[in-house]
């Protein structure tokens, strides 16, 4: 590795998913002698920097991306919202190479930012898709995206390139031309042998209404459950906060939000997990072997594709966050529930990248294979 470098990361405030699986890429950039810095907004940016409250941290242009209460409306909200995307991206691109000038920034890693690019300095795009979901769309989007993708330097894509996989059609394509490099999939915990004190852990994440809307049907719908109830709500806020409610069949624990280690140790600590069908959410369960039940977001195709994915293949079950009742739980049982990759990646060679003078012909070899599957319960 060549002298340390100052890399800009950058996720979308899109729930909680996006900054999460930074963390793991952020520790690594540190162990290899560089120096991140953190850039993002809302939640994201407030997550991260109680992560790592020692590193430089900037606020970019809000995307303001929310979702419609009703799930039907999600692409026509999506829709609507674009132009105040694409101007909150035209100023995310001046943010970006103002950061870059006055701070002698020698790389940028995007998740999902779009605009977070400067064509200067070396740029990788983290993303689990590759295609887009969006119905009848599809293709259109899927299009667009790639087109995005291809203006920066390298794409990494967390899951593993061969069957089996965690992303399916998402992280996958027939043919491509984009420098796609498979990570293997992200997670900021390790599984450990701890004692069970939850019966069911609560884990809720994404944007308002729909955050809201879950918790306040699972507060409504848990009162029945038999046990002991872990809820994390999601809310990223100055002060952590906890509240108990005794229940008719036993006692919820409320918490707004849980930093990394916290957090780790609970899912450790539980025995059955109610969550969304996020893909860092499915990568983290995936890496401590939980068993889990899914309620994807209404209307997020991306969501959706993967609850019923995980559910074919006899992992995980699910239900609408409409129809979804307590008694669904005991589902949990018939299913297997996820199982992790033994899988390496060889971040000396990744960060190689930062190092390079011709950014136009990177070369990812040592790389593109480096994350083997031996998990016997996934498959496309």
């Amino acid at each position: 590795m060549n002298s340390s470098k100052r890399i800009l990361v950058a996720p979308l405030n899109w729930g909680l998913g996006h900054a999460t699986r930074c963390i793991p890429i952020i520790q690594e950039l540190l162990r290899h002698g560089h120096q991140p810095h953190i850039a993002s907004d809302g939640v994201a940016l407030s997550l991260l920097k109680k992560e790592f409250p020692n590193l430089p941290a900037f606020e970019l242009p809000s995307y303001k991306i929310s979702y419609a209460e009703k799930g039907k409306n999600f692409k026509i909200k999506m829709i609507w919202d674009s132009p105040k995307v694409l101007k909150a991206m035209a100023k995310e691109k001046k943010a970006v190479k103002q950061l870059v000038k006055e701070h002698g920034l020698g790389g940028i890693i995007s998740d999902n930012r779009l605009g977070a690019y400067y064509k200067k300095v070396p740029c990788v795009f983290i993303t689990h898709q590759l295609n887009v979901l969006s119905g009848n769309t599809t293709w259109m989007s899927s299009k667009a995206h790639q087109k995005i993708i291809k203006k920066f330097d390298a794409c990494w894509v967390p899951d593993v390139k061969d069957k089996p996989n965690l992303t399916g059609k998402l992280g996958h394509l027939k043919k491509s031309k984009l420098n796609i490099v498979y990570l293997g999939p992200l997670s900021r915990f390790e599984k450990k042998q701890l004692a069970i004190t939850n019966d069911l852990m609560v884990l809720l994440s994404g944007p308002e209404p729909q955050r809201t809307m879950l918790e306040e049907k699972l507060l409504s719908e848990l009162q029945q459950f038999e046990g002991n109830i872990l809820f994390v709500k999601g809310k990223i806020e100055d002060e952590q906060v906890v509240e108990e409610i005794q229940t008719p069949r036993g006692k919820i624990r409320h918490y707004n939000f849980m930093k990394s280690e916290e957090l780790e140790n609970a899912i450790n600590q539980s025995d059955k997990i109610l969550c969304r069908s996020g893909y860092t959410t499915v990568m983290d369960l995936a890496k401590l072997e939980k068993k889990a039940f899914f309620i994807p977001t209404p209307g997020q195709y991306e969501q959706e594709y993967l609850a019923k994915r995980m559910e074919k293949q006899g992992l995980v079950p699910f239900s609408s966050q409409e129809d979804f009742t307590v008694k669904d739980l005991s589902r949990i049982e018939e299913f297997s529930g996820l199982a992790k990759f033994e899988s390496t990646t060889d971040y000396s060679s990744l960060f190689e990248v930062f190092s390079a003078t011709d950014t136009g012909a990177l070369a990812f070899s040592s790389v593109n294979e480096n994350s083997e599957p031996t998990s016997t319960s996934l498959s496309t």
